[in-house]
């Protein structure tokens, strides 16, 4: 998995590349917990994301939730076979797709 942080003031941007697994979720987990203070503004470019697994998954309630208490998180540029999974998870019910 690839991941490009953009910080510009309180706005970050994430792009995810790759496959969002068990062996990668810790490391994007632990990219977004030194990342998250002081951001307002939240950007999750999925574009290149090929897969995600529930522990995946659970990497972005964990960022949803916290971004709730602290401002907004967006999920943009999200494929077909992400949106499948989000859909049947309820995941496009509790994250902000744009």
């Amino acid at each position: 998995m690839t991941i490009e942080k953009t910080l510009n003031e309180d706005k970050l941007v994430i792009a995810l590349g790759g496959r969002l697994d068990t062996v990668s979720s810790p490391e994007l987990e632990k990219e977004l917990d030194a990342s998250l203070d002081g951001v307002k503004d939240l950007v999750l470019d999925l574009e290149n994301l090929e897969y995600i697994s529930s522990s995946g998954l659970r990497v972005l309630l964990k960022a949803q939730k916290v971004m709730t208490k602290q401002g907004e998180m967006k999920v943009i540029n999200v494929n077909e076979m992400i949106m499948e999974i989000f859909e049947v998870t309820g995941f496009s019910d509790i994250l902000t797709i744009a």
